[in-house]
């Protein structure tokens, strides 16, 4: 059975590029993740194109409740200037499970 990992790093943007920037910095590590074995959830992409559709809350609540079923995290470099990724990384914390955290890129 394959561990569940999800990602946690920035999403909104100024600007609707930085968002789909971020967006594509989520799916390329997504997709090496599901070539090194795991089962990934990448939030970035479930919730894609649905920006200003609902409060942002509806979306982090949501997917804090999908982080407490998965079986570890990875922070993207960017996670600490995220509101929500710092959320999804106490979270990680207080429940216990393994955090991975991808080296700044240069």
């Amino acid at each position: 059975m394959k561990r569940v990992i999800y990602i946690a790093g920035a999403y909104r943007a100024q600007t609707e590029w930085g968002i789909t920037q971020n967006i594509r910095k989520a799916e390329k590590r997504a997709l090496e993740l599901w070539r090194n074995g795991f089962a990934v959830i990448c939030p970035h992409k479930n919730t894609q194109g649905w920006n200003g559709s609902m409060d942002d809350r509806v979306f982090l609540d949501g997917c804090l409740d999908i982080l407490k079923k998965c079986d570890c995290i990875f922070m993207l470099d960017n996670w600490k200037t995220s509101k929500g990724s710092v959320e999804e990384h106490e979270l990680a914390v207080q429940i216990g499970i393994p955090i991975y955290y991808e080296e700044e890129e240069r």
